[in-house]
């Protein structure tokens, strides 16, 4: 997600707030619309179940609807977008912390990928079943940041802003978030704290 539409053609993120802010409908719509399937995508990655993350993301993009007029462009549209889904997220898991939880992973939808083979579509929707389960078994501070990261696209300095952390504290649970990650998909119930973490500096670029 970018300044502009994911194809690189059409107005950027920032013309369409402009003109949203005065009261374009065309432009907020289109905006939304560029930025629906991830911000959907991140709240069914952070959320418990489907109905929660459906009640995210509608409130999310209320939210950013409302909230509109007081984006102040220090930062990109979308890591704005993503710090109010974010919030719209965790509000959502406070709300319903004890409710039972429901996963269903194949419900949740990804950004639509072209020219994927049926083979090559099937291996891919068994992997992310499995990735679905083994995220709902991170702890909340590992997962949030990691959703960010692997769905959402961000750099790190974005996930940053949007949780109120360090870079390099991003990059430490980003880290340790796939140790664990890497240990349940091994097999390892425990996948405890204790796993061995690479140098975060030494992983992916910002």
């Amino acid at each position: 997600m970018g300044r502009t539409s994911q194809g690189g053609d059409g107005p950027s993120d920032e013309d369409l707030v402009a003109a949203a802010r005065r009261g374009d409908r065309a432009a907020m719509d289109q905006l939304l619309r560029r930025h629906h399937d991830r911000i959907l995508a991140v709240c069914h990655r952070l959320c418990r179940n489907p109905a929660d993350a459906e009640d995210a993301a509608q409130d999310a993009l209320i939210a950013i609807v409302r909230a509109l007029d007081r984006f102040d462009g220090r930062s990109r549209f979308s890591t704005w977008a993503y710090r109010v889904t974010t919030n719209s997220c965790l509000d959502e898991l406070r709300r319903r912390r004890r409710r039972p939880v429901t996963v269903d992973a194949t419900s949740v939808p990804e950004p639509a990928a072209t020219d994927v083979e049926p083979a090559d579509a099937a291996v891919r929707s068994e992997v992310r079943s499995t990735l679905v389960e083994v995220l709902e078994r991170l702890p909340e501070e590992f997962r949030v940041p990691l959703v960010l990261r692997d769905v959402a696209d961000l750099d790190y300095a974005s996930i940053g802003e949007i949780l109120d952390l360090a870079p390099g504290t991003v990059r430490s649970r980003i880290a340790r978030g796939r140790a664990r990650a890497a240990a349940l998909l091994d097999g390892n119930p425990t996948a405890g704290a204790d796993v061995e973490v690479p140098d975060p500096t030494a992983m992916d670029p910002p």
